[in-house]
């Protein structure tokens, strides 16, 4: 196989979904291919990421849905059907007007419900109109037409604010930090991390992508955290906490990546750290970047 072929497959390899003469000619290749080895780690890593994703539902979820259940639970309570009360105030019996005006009068009620609320003017006084600066979006989630011709509409409203500034801006800087703590989204945590890496100057930032690194359920997340961490990679205190993650993370890639900033700095706590490693580790490249390290410093691959 070529390169060009062999990477084509490489999902699928590690996920052993190859047939039998694929994968044997996959890793025939690959025993011969340096750059498709490291293709083959990418890869892997990328897939392990995804698989440690979690899909949450938005925090506002669970409001609006009690919302809307509670408003079709009183409309349910107050009103009797539409079609009953027509067929009530125009003296027919409910089996003429079921089938023929029923969908139509249905239909009609959405349409004004919805241009109503979409594009309908506001009257003068009304307490919305002083709220017309801020951005707002809204939904029509429900109509019921009420007595005396009048239409209750349900509608589901969200204001939004906007803010614009430079990552260094203090506003700027403490939402991104919140950002980079929001539990619903690793996307957004992965992109504020991202943009907090040019704002390490600031000790609350080395904090929080320090807590990132020990904390955050994405593998991705984390990794983003600790490259821009490694340029401090001779503070102590997170040497310190570095040792722990190295010892305690769940993800191959990423232990790789701590080993790699803590053997910038050669210490006795480092070199027990790998020991304490080699102990229990089952990825093999994991384990090989140990050796090497431990023997480029003369030190024992075990404890004593």
């Amino acid at each position: 196989m070529t390169c060009d072929e062999v990477r084509l497959r490489l999902s699928l390899h590690v996920y052993g979904e190859l047939s039998f003469n694929e994968e044997e000619a996959v890793e025939t290749h690959l025993a011969g291919c340096e750059a498709c080895r490291v293709a083959l780690e990418r890869t892997r890593l990328m897939h392990e990421a995804w698989d440690e994703m979690e899909a949450a539902p938005a925090p506002t979820m669970l409001a609006s849905s009690r919302r809307e259940l509670m408003a079709r639970v009183a409309v349910a309570r107050e009103s009797k059907g539409w079609a009953t009360r027509l067929a009530e105030r125009l003296g027919l019996k409910w089996k003429l007007v079921s089938p023929i005006w029923q969908p139509l009068g249905a239909m009609a009620l959405l349409v004004a419900g919805y241009l109503g609320a979409r594009v309908g003017p506001l009257a003068p006084g009304r307490p919305d109109e002083a709220s017309l600066a801020a951005p707002l979006a809204s939904r029509v989630r429900y109509v019921e037409p009420e007595t005396a011709g009048r239409v209750r509409v349900v509608v589901e409203e969200a204001r939004q604010r906007v803010l614009t500034g430079r990552p260094d801006d203090e506003a700027i800087r403490r939402l991104l930090m919140a950002a980079a703590r929001d539990p619903g989204d690793p996307g957004l945590r992965a992109e504020s991390v991202n943009l907090l890496r040019g704002q390490l100057d600031s000790e609350d930032v080395r904090a929080t992508l320090l807590y990132e690194v020990q904390h955050d359920p994405n593998a991705g997340v984390r990794l983003a955290a600790l490259e821009g961490l490694k340029q401090f990679a001779g503070d102590p205190q997170m040497r310190r906490v570095l040792t722990q993650v190295l010892l305690s993370d769940r993800n191959p890639g990423v232990r790789s990546e701590v080993i790699d900033v803590l053997v910038e700095k050669r210490s006795d706590d480092v070199v027990g750290t790998l020991q304490e490693l080699m102990h229990g580790e089952e990825n093999q490249d994991v384990r090989d970047r140990c050796e090497r390290v431990l023997a480029s410093w003369k030190a024992s691959a075990g404890t004593f």
